[in-house]
């Protein structure tokens, strides 16, 4: 067999597993992991209004040993975040999702570049989520994140 027929064929079974394990998540798990990554994007735009829309009303958030609440985040994420140069980037490795009728728990890596201030900073998080289903669409209810590595 050749260089090119092998090279063929490990990518084509590396593509049939990347496809499986995609179909192996219900319609539930894809919202909710939609529902933690749009919470990031509207964090990332700095869009309260957006960033409420995935969160339920009395959502607590357990970052850096403190306990927030939706003010709380946004007083520190967007409020204050006044950079003209700010820009966030966030990449995820989801780990475990798993939903019940109007619970769901995910667990993820996540990875931000960010730059701020002429800045740029990587940080590495690992972070589990507990979702509550609200009118049909998942909404982030507690988040408790674990810093794992800054640079």
């Amino acid at each position: 067999m050749t260089l090119k027929k092998i090279t063929l064929l490990i990518f084509a079974i590396s593509v049939s597993f990347f496809l499986q394990a995609q179909q192996l998540l219900g319609k539930d798990q894809r919202q909710v992991q939609e529902a933690v990554v749009k919470m990031f994007e509207a964090l990332s735009n700095r869009d309260s209004v957006i960033l409420k829309a995935h969160c339920t009303a009395d959502i607590t958030l357990y970052e850096y040993g403190q306990v927030w609440n939706i003010d709380t985040l946004i007083n520190k994420a967007i409020t204050m975040n006044t950079a003209t140069d700010f820009k966030r980037s966030n990449t995820f490795d989801f780990i475990s999702t798993e939903t019940n009728k109007n619970t769901a728990w995910v667990t993820y890596r996540l990875n931000s570049s960010i730059t701020k201030d002429g800045k740029q900073t990587t940080v590495l998080w690992l972070e589990t989520v507990v979702l509550a289903k609200q009118n049909k669409h998942w909404k982030v209810k507690h988040l408790h994140s674990t810093l794992i590595k800054r640079s």
